[in-house]
């Protein structure tokens, strides 16, 4: 009797299940998605392409969180400790190397397409890479160079270069801002967004470095900085821009209008000055490319980039979504909203701004033809950073440039020897 009851009771509890079954839908795949906080028109698009991306899935679905871009990288950390990281997430471009070695990221060579990958920007792929493997994509890069007010070059009768191969040479640049200063009342031709702060110092200065054939850390094995953030053309190359300070040269840019208000005639700076600058400037607004110090003009490269955490069960799903931000209309979407550098090839060409013949091609071209650098690929990039931060600040206020540079590769290797030169990293191959 007890028998017969316990199979009626398995009966019953498969049919209960079985009916169960059949009357829910499977639910649909959540992709949960972090970014930035950024500017309002960055903000605005994003949660536009994610609103069109879902209506065209049936079977998936994409929630967006804002995190506050100035506590972003530590509300990451945290929520990597507590395990609660998206399967998606926005980060500063230099900072995924880092994330990678903590085994945050996922590589993304077996997800992303062959005509994808041919069709981004040589940058993009660089800036992404470590270790052979690619572990971040962006919808966007970064230019870096001179805007120049043209009236104020001819009325000093300076020659004006428009392309990287054309640049002033280190030499050149001083007598630039000699004859600059003479034309100018208070002798300030210069600004160096010395308003800005932190990572602006490491992208905008450290391109003076590596143009002279120095580096902020031997890029052969990440290991030291000894010797090369602190050679002899690294301290040659920092001295000559402590002497644009000293000889006054520099506008400090408090009010961050030295520009726009025609107190100098150059401005050194990216891609996301240059609304402000044609509405103020007009057409006497020129795009230069920054002084070649001996090994040719260099420049900055990297921006906001996305990448799939290690923590996402639909790593497949977050593909797509990322595919989808990376078809042109949504790349000239984003970069029509904040005026950067279009990530892809197909974008570019259809870009007022950067195609061939518009006024920002310096940028794209850069870009495009290796001119640019990315910042150290190595995990200790945020400790280096910092440190070339410092340094820079240092060097402004008048510290002697080899001390400050010795200091700074002092510091570095001793973070890299504090954490066993970052070798046990916690990657994945590109297979997986």
């Amino acid at each position: 009797m007890i028998l017969k009851k316990w199979r009626w009771l398995s009966i019953l509890t498969v049919l209960f299940l079985f009916l169960s079954g059949c009357s829910k839908t499977p639910p649909s795949d959540t992709i949960q998605v972090w970014a930035h906080s950024g500017p309002e028109a960055e903000r605005q698009t994003i949660e536009q392409q994610i609103q069109s991306f879902n209506a065209s899935q049936q079977e998936m679905t994409v929630e967006l969180k804002f995190l506050s871009e100035g506590s972003y990288n530590s509300q990451v950390q945290a929520a990597a400790i507590s395990g609660d990281l998206p399967d998606v997430l926005e980060f500063d471009g230099p900072f995924v190397y880092n994330y990678v070695w903590q085994g945050n990221l996922i590589p993304l060579d077996e997800l992303l397409t062959p005509e994808l990958r041919e069709n981004l920007l040589p940058s993009v792929i660089s800036q992404g890479t470590y270790q052979d493997c690619l572990y971040s994509l962006g919808t966007f890069d970064s230019g870096l160079g001179l805007y120049g007010n043209r009236s104020l070059l001819e009325a000093a009768g300076v020659r004006i270069p428009e392309v990287n191969e054309d640049a002033w040479t280190a030499e050149e640049f001083q007598e630039v801002l000699a004859s600059l200063a003479e034309k100018d009342q208070d002798g300030q031709v210069l600004d160096l967004k010395l308003n800005y702060r932190k990572e602006w110092f490491t992208y905008g200065f450290s391109p003076i470095i590596q143009s002279a054939g120095d580096d902020l850390i031997n890029r052969n094995d990440y290991q030291s900085a000894e010797g090369v953030i602190n050679g002899p053309s690294a301290i040659a190359a920092m001295k000559e821009l402590q002497s644009w300070m000293q000889q006054g040269y520099i506008d400090p840019n408090i009010d961050d209008a030295a520009f726009t208000e025609g107190r100098v005639a150059l401005s050194w700076v990216g891609h996301w000055a240059y609304q402000d600058y044609l509405q103020a400037i007009g057409d006497d607004l020129v795009l230069l490319p920054l002084p070649d110090f001996g090994e040719g003009s260099k420049t900055g490269q990297g921006s906001w980039n996305w990448g799939i955490t290690s923590k996402s069960r639909n790593p497949k799903e977050a593909m797509q979504f990322l595919e989808f931000l990376l078809q042109t209309d949504e790349v000239l979407a984003m970069t029509n909203a904040n005026g950067a550098v279009p990530a892809t090839k197909t974008a570019i060409a259809q870009s007022p701004l950067y195609a061939e013949g518009g006024p920002l091609h310096l940028f794209s071209s850069q870009l495009l033809m290796g001119n640019s650098v990315p910042r150290p690929q190595t995990p200790a990039y945020p400790v280096i950073t910092s440190i070339f931060q410092q340094a820079f600040a240092d060097i402004r206020h008048g510290t002697d440039v080899t001390t400050a540079l010795n200091k700074a590769a002092a510091a570095i290797d001793q973070d890299i020897k504090d954490n066993e030169g970052y070798r046990s990293v916690g990657t994945l191959t590109c297979q997986q």
